[in-house]
């Protein structure tokens, strides 16, 4: 599948947070409107699919045809900068500031909200016939989703806060990970295989996605769910989002960076050379520093 060493791809990590950072305004709305259509209309096709088979399961498996083409096709998701852009700012990049990668990070917010709420209004208009008649199954089951998991996040208090919390950082450990998947090979097949299977664990599992959320819940809205906006944006949407970003950043992108891009040195020895050599070479610049630092305070 021409495999892609980890060294190698962690560095094109960094080149694309990079190379994100300094896309045009045009280019990043349009990017991420695109995403966020296309994974709201594989979130349809996922909620389609159980509710008509009855099986979650085969939902999850086939909801990452939609994750899959909009990488294919370079579209950006939130959940994918947050994890690539503030490597190039890590890196140093030459003018990454933190001003650039917060205005990457809201262009694509902006984008994705506009492509699922889009797919959200016509998935309702096609669940109620041009909101004529009540909603049918599928219109249904996307209101209880956006019951569930809100009100039914509300119902614990801060637990239910922390446990929503806690799958928006499972999800985006999973989604980003899928994201450097397809950076693992040079083929289309390999970077399929690579990306749809955490895709598809995060989906089966039911972690928190701030980007399959801004069409579940807005559609759901539309559909007559018994919920307000408000419990939307406080019980899920925001402290899915502040997950998403821990998650992704923190178990992907600094761990890969950290220990494939800026590896540490090699505890083999220089051939010819003792561990007795290095603890002597060692004890000699600590006795250096401890000089000079007498000196200095002299």
């Amino acid at each position: 599948m021409s495999y892609v060493k980890p060294a190698e791809f962690a560095k094109q990590m960094v080149d694309a947070g990079e190379a994100k950072t300094f896309l045009s305004t045009r280019d990043t709305l349009i990017r991420a409107y695109m995403a966020g259509a296309i994974l709201a209309l594989a979130a349809a096709f996922a909620v389609t699919i159980t509710v008509r088979t009855g099986e979650p399961l085969l939902g999850a498996v086939l909801f990452p045809v939609g994750f899959c083409l909009l990488y294919l096709m370079g579209f950006d998701l939130l959940t994918g900068v947050f994890t690539l852009v503030p490597l190039a700012l890590l890196d140093k990049r030459r003018g990454v500031t933190v001003k650039s990668m917060l205005r990457n990070w809201g262009l694509v917010f902006v984008g994705n909200f506009l492509g699922a709420i889009t797919v959200a209004l016509f998935m309702a208009i096609i669940a109620t016939y041009g909101f004529s008649v009540e909603p049918d199954a599928i219109g249904q089951q996307l209101g209880e989703i956006g019951h569930s998991r809100t009100v039914g996040y509300a119902e614990h208090g801060a637990a239910g806060m922390l446990t929503l919390f806690i799958r928006g950082v499972l999800c985006n450990w999973m989604v980003s990970t899928g994201v450097v998947a397809a950076m693992m090979s040079t083929s289309v097949p390999g970077k399929v295989i690579g990306m749809w299977m955490p895709i598809m664990l995060f989906f089966y599992m039911g972690f928190e996605h701030s980007i399959v959320n801004m069409f579940l819940f807005p559609s759901g809205l539309m559909l007559g769910g018994d919920f307000s906006i408000a419990d939307y944006l406080v019980w899920n949407e925001i402290p899915t989002v502040v997950g998403n970003l821990v998650g992704g950043l923190t178990f992907v992108g600094i761990m890969l960076y950290a220990t494939h891009y800026r590896t540490g040195p090699s505890r083999r020895l220089p051939e010819g050379t003792t561990e007795i050599d290095v603890q002597e070479e060692i004890a000699e610049k600590k006795a250096d520093a401890k000089e000079r630092a007498v000196v200095a305070d002299s």
